[in-house]
């Protein structure tokens, strides 16, 4: 291969600097450092004490917020305060700069002005901005540095919010583009749209504009805002904090900041006479309540209920937040056509204003498509990452019948109901079923269907995230039973077992199909991945079935699932062919002991990973005990009890943990298992991952014969701990009874430390306490309170 026929570099990305410590800039370093860049955090110098105060204080506060940015608590040490006075030499060799200081024009452009000088003649600009123009940012560069800035507009919080809009200038490098797009889709996780250089951009021009249209309609149909909430949250797809909860969290003066900046900026839109905060939220931001972060707005805890805001009363009341009969039964209806119909026929003030509120969406987001993005696509993906929607608006009017929904919305607007008599464009009438088909989306600057990208990053995506209609690939399946399906995706010889359970939950059919799929696979297949098609990964036994046996008092039987339990795991563990988990979303109880009996574990980075037995009156009997028992002895050969204290707690606990890091800090996942930050690309990884151990000669681990025990000293020196906790009524004596069982299986029985056993001793003490606690009261009371609550009991 000559030197010109080599493939473009692409950007990497060792080293990064955040400009401002502010709640976002903090945030978006401490995600760059779950992704192992090492990053610098700027800030104003301090007036007082270290002068790089503001940064360390925005860096120790990262631990404290909740959801956490930090995947891992013990990576905040890696990022590096600094401040403009005494540190920009630091910004000599990083590769990447995000600024996300205050949206003030006048400030970025003095701040760039300031760095630009420092930085490399290879560095990439970029500013997280949430509707400024980015043209206009960059004109405070240098001319030789415009080409490699752009607008990188994170949603908050940053760890969790799957969107990204990257912004291009006129003078942006296509490669600079293609080089942020892999590593904001690859290393972060995100899912990225581009962005026409517009106000607010796609994401919070739609979601804004969302806001605004169902406050206006709040009013024109007098409803409570907490009635607007039920009407506006998981009934039409959307987050639980639907309308107004979702503005008491951002903050209601942001809100109106937002507001503003689309007043100003936005004088020749046709709706711009309702761009503006109502009488009442000024009212509300008046009296100081900004939402939850003054602990009150719309809403505000009184003890333990929620009151919520009477404008009439100028007074808040209890909060009753449910939508009448009529409409609960129209929004229970399956098919869109029929939903969207009966809403627009009822003369149902709720069912009304839902209509209206849609209407004007659909309207809006029409109207304006040409000017904010490229494709109905990047709408229908920036509102559904940015803002949690199930469908987005394109997709939605199109589900509920594109021709009839269009032909209602031009009535409306003759008639004057809708928001604005701006007609609807030509391209929506033209006799079209949608925006979304088999060619692409719908894109109104080349007037066609554009496809999905084909940057190289989305090979990575076996199964993207689908707009309406899309289909993918389904593989060929090779053999299934009630259980399981076992299927491969192309020709490279690595076979998939996916669960065909709900939660995809583990039953006598799983644990049959698991078996014989990894017998299938020894004959005919070179490695198998663990793969479900939708989250979770495995909410674990299916308690249903558990409890019948013993309420029946099938005790026989209930063994008998516990030793199939355990012979599935031993299975997974000692199949000549390797299986590899890729998990996300939950894995609890026997998901968990499945992932960790797996010759190798790829998980999501927002995987939830757990031994939760203990919360239903039992502990881990699917080899989960005896797998910890292995490699503490393993860690410490000399004395195992070290590495047992660590995970004691976490399985007595019934502790989950907050991501695949934490899960590695619990000793739940393992050092060599790998963490993946795009939930999209882990059967990808997973595949390769299976076919590395595959083509590297895997042989199953040789069975544990001679395993050191911490024996009766180290159960007793656990139980001692559990006194203390009784004393302080901190755990039941049901707790305390569970918690000692788990520490004799993790000790391996009343023997004599250092004693050895072998991994079917552990087994079984596994399965003698899981029968034993089985069969008594409190236990099946948990589990039966859990089943019907899905809250653990603690009695």
């Amino acid at each position: 291969m000559t030197a010109t026929s080599l493939p473009k570099a692409a950007l990497r990305i060792r080293k990064a600097a955040v400009l401002g410590a502010g709640v976002m800039g903090a945030q978006i370093a401490a995600h760059l450092t779950n992704a192992g860049v090492e990053t610098v955090l700027f800030d104003l110098p301090a007036k007082e004490g270290p002068k790089s105060g503001i940064a360390l204080k925005a860096i120790a506060n990262l631990q404290k917020l909740s959801p956490a940015p930090l995947a891992d608590k013990n990576v905040a040490a890696a990022i590096i305060p600094a401040n403009y006075d005494d540190d920009l030499g630091h910004l000599q060799d990083v590769d990447l700069v995000i600024e996300a200081i205050a949206e003030r024009m006048d400030w970025k452009l003095d701040l760039y002005k300031k760095i630009a000088s420092h930085l490399s003649k290879t560095a990439v600009i970029a500013s997280n901005t949430s509707g400024l123009s980015i043209n206009a940012l960059a004109e405070a560069l240098p001319e030789e540095m415009r080409h490699r800035f752009s607008g990188v507009h994170f949603f908050n919080p940053p760890r969790y919010m799957h969107l990204v809009e990257l912004i291009p200038t006129r003078l942006t490098d296509k490669n600079v583009l293609e080089g942020l797009e892999a590593f904001l889709t690859t290393a972060l996780g995100k899912g990225v749209v581009y962005a026409k250089d517009t106000p607010n951009f796609i994401g919070n021009r739609i979601g804004v504009f969302s806001m605004l249209a169902t406050m206006y309609h709040t009013e024109q149909f007098k409803l409570g805002f907490d009635t607007v909430d039920a009407l506006t949250g998981p009934a039409v797809g959307r987050p639980k904090s639907a309308t107004y909860r979702t503005a008491d969290v951002v903050g209601l003066d942001t809100m109106a900041h937002v507001i503003k900046t689309m007043a100003d900026t936005l004088s020749d839109d046709p709706w711009h006479e309702y761009f503006k905060a109502p009488v009442w939220l000024q009212g509300l931001i008046a009296k100081g309540a900004l939402g939850q972060k003054t602990g009150a707005g719309f809403y505000r805890k009184a003890g333990k209920d929620i009151v919520v805001i009477d404008v009439a009363k100028q007074d808040y009341r209890p909060s009753e937040q449910k939508a009448s009969d009529e409409v609960s039964a129209i929004l229970a209806i399956k098919d869109p056509a029929e939903k969207f119909g009966k809403l627009r026929a009822s003369a149902d003030p709720q069912a009304q204003f839902l209509w209206a509120t849609f209407r004007d969406l659909f309207h809006y987001t029409a109207y304006h498509l040409g000017d904010i993005a490229d494709t109905a696509r990047d709408v229908d993906f920036a509102i559904r990452w940015g803002y949690g929607w199930k469908l987005g608006p394109f997709e939605t009017w199109q589900a509920a019948g594109w021709q009839q929904v269009t032909g209602w919305i031009a009535e409306d607007i003759a008639a004057g109901k809708a928001m604005s008599r701006a007609p609807l464009p030509a391209w929506v009438t033209d006799g079209r079923t949608g925006v979304h088909g088999k060619e692409g989306s719908w894109s109104v600057a080349s007037g066609s269907y554009k496809p999905r990208s084909q940057h190289p990053v989305y090979q990575r995506q076996l199964f993207p995230d689908p707009i309406l209609g899309e289909k993918f690939d389904q593989g060929s399946t090779v053999w299934e039973n009630d259980g399981v399906r076992l299927w491969t995706l192309g020709d490279d010889g690595v076979g998939i077992i996916s669960f065909k359970t709900k939660m995809n939950t583990v039953n006598d059919y799983v644990l049959d199909g698991v078996q014989q799929a990894i017998d299938i696979a020894e004959q005919q297949l070179k490695a198998v991945v663990l793969w479900q098609t939708g989250e979770p990964f495995s909410a674990g036994a299916d308690l249903k079935g558990a409890l019948g046996l013993l309420q029946a008092g099938k005790f026989d039987d209930f063994d008998k699932m516990v030793t199939n339990f355990q012979r599935t795991s031993m299975r997974i563990k000692h199949s000549l062919v390797p299986v590899v988990a890729a998990v996300r979303g939950l894995a609890l109880g026997g998901g968990c002991e499945f992932q960790m009996h797996s010759a190798r574990t790829v998980a999501a980075l927002e995987s939830y990973i757990g031994l939760v037995e203990a919360g239903v009156g039992l502990l881990p009997a699917g080899g989960g005990l005896k797998e910890l028992a292995v490699r503490a002895a393993q860690a410490n050969p000399e004395d195992p009890f070290e590495a047992l204290k660590k995970v004691f707690e976490t399985i007595a606990m019934a502790k989950v943990s907050g991501s695949a890091m934490e899960a590695k800090q619990l000793g739940l996942l393992r050092d060599s298992d790998v963490v993946v930050f795009n939930a999209y690309e882990l059967l990808y990884v997973a595949k390769k991952v299976a076919l590395s151990l595959a083509e590297s000669g895997w042989r199953p681990p040789m069975p544990a014969r001679a395993i050191p025990a911490a024996g009766d000293v180290g159960t007793a020196t656990f139980k001692a701990s559990l006194a203390n906790l009784q004393e302080g009524y901190f755990a039941s004596p049901h707790d305390v009874a569970i918690a000692a069982r788990i520490a004799d299986t993790l000790c391996g029985g009343q023997i004599e430390r250092g004693s050895s056993v072998d991994e079917e001793w552990l087994l079984s003490l596994e399965r003698k306490h899981f029968v034993e606690l089985a069969k008594t009261e409190k236990t099946q009371a948990r589990i039966a309170h859990t089943m019907t609550t899905g809250k653990p009991l603690r009695n």
